[in-house]
């Protein structure tokens, strides 16, 4: 697999991610680093040994073939619109863009200009959730009939030096951290029908907790308690909740309930976790780990211990894709369709009224262990 020249726009704190990670994978080399900051884009250069450039040269630089978006959301409309401008293909971070609207305007200027667009989250592809696809897949449980699937905890505000973005519109629970849910759930069981939800704020303003604001007060302008009921074409209906309001809760983050059992998921921020499974007998075993690379831990984090962290794998999936011309995992398609489900839910709490969405997509394809090995170095 011939190397494509990868771009990265935006050298904030996800950028180290994307840097330290690229070089596990075939078909990426990172040969620009940009950021309006041009001192940002200097310092990321220096660390990774490669090329700082402004924007505008990032975007001209013929060397660069795949662009990486990692600027804040409420730019990721703008900059994945002008990478497909200088004719590149785009790569983004969470979430894709604000509305639907925008993100029909890209699908549009992408086909026209022959490009793909992926978008991350790609911790579905994770050894953890491959497997419990696969279990599911196989029958495990029967046919999943409902689920409940949620990320409950008091918000950024206490870590983050700079929270306001995550309490903008555009932001909040649902679209920060949405994602990774609704990407996971169409993963385990397609598209989804119809949503409705239940919205609301706790507080009207939060307290920075870190850095050289703590103290001060930034104010809520989104919602940070969502309640959604997700109807999807398969006929299994889903409760899925995504709370900055909560100090602490004892719930599991997926479990999905079927004809013939359950299935317990771990966090779908991450790659890896225990899969665990009950049939009628009401037995809970956990799961014997599979060998999938993307389930081995790689890094220690401070909080959670062993963690496997594989985040470019989506990016990797997609240059591996436009190289044999099959369909991305990370596709605009399915990308767009989570982007729906999710203002689908804030629509539905502000309106009280049930949502049907006009998008739809396809699961994507799952990535086996040999599959995942095809795809590092």
């Amino acid at each position: 697999m011939a190397n494509l020249g990868i771009g990265i726009i935006g050298c904030g704190n996800i950028s180290t991610s994307y840097l330290r990670l690229a070089p596990l994978f075939k078909g990426l080399e990172v040969r620009s680093v940009a950021d309006v900051n041009m001192d940002a884009a200097k310092a990321r250069a220096t660390e990774f040994n490669t090329k700082a450039q402004s924007v505008d040269d990032l975007l001209a630089n013929p060397a660069v073939d795949v662009v990486i978006n990692l600027t804040i959301p409420d730019a990721h409309y703008a900059v994945s619109k002008r990478i497909l401008e200088a004719g590149k293909h785009a790569y983004s971070e969470k979430p894709l863009v604000l509305t639907l609207e925008e993100g029909e305007t890209l699908r549009s200027l992408a086909r026209s200009k022959g490009l793909s667009v992926g978008c991350a989250p790609d911790t579905f592809l994770g050894g953890a959730h491959q497997q419990a696809r696969a279990l599911i897949d196989e029958g495990r449980i029967g046919t999943i009939t409902t689920a409940v699937a949620g990320v409950q905890n008091h918000g950024p505000e206490g870590w983050h030096p700079n929270p306001d973005f995550f309490f903008l519109p555009g932001a909040g629970p649902m679209l920060d951290l949405g994602p990774y849910y609704i990407a996971n759930l169409i993963n385990f069981l397609g598209p989804v029908k119809r949503v409705g939800a239940i919205t609301s704020s706790a507080t009207p303003t939060r307290t920075i907790g870190s850095g050289e604001r703590a103290g001060q007060q930034i104010t809520v302008k989104t919602p940070t308690n969502i309640h959604a009921l997700l109807e999807f074409h398969s006929g299994a209906t889903v409760n899925l909740t995504t709370s900055w309001d909560v100090w602490h809760h004892r719930r599991n983050h997926f479990e999905f309930y079927g004809t013939e059992g359950t299935l317990y998921v771990p966090d779908p921020n991450f790659f890896g976790g225990t899969v665990e499974v009950a049939g009628r007998d009401g037995t809970v075993t956990a799961v014997e780990p599979w060998d999938h690379p993307f389930g081995v831990p790689n890094q220690e984090h401070p909080k959670h211990g062993a963690l496997a962290n594989y985040r470019t794998a989506g990016l990797a999936d997609m240059v591996a894709a436009l190289q044999s011309g099959r369909d991305a995992r990370c596709s605009l398609d399915r990308t767009l369709h989570g982007v729906e489900v999710m203002t689908a839910c804030l629509k539905s709490g502000e309106t009280g009224e049930f949502v049907t969405l006009t998008t739809t997509c396809t699961r994507p394809a799952a990535l086996s262990p040999d599959e995942a090995r095809a795809l590092l170095v």
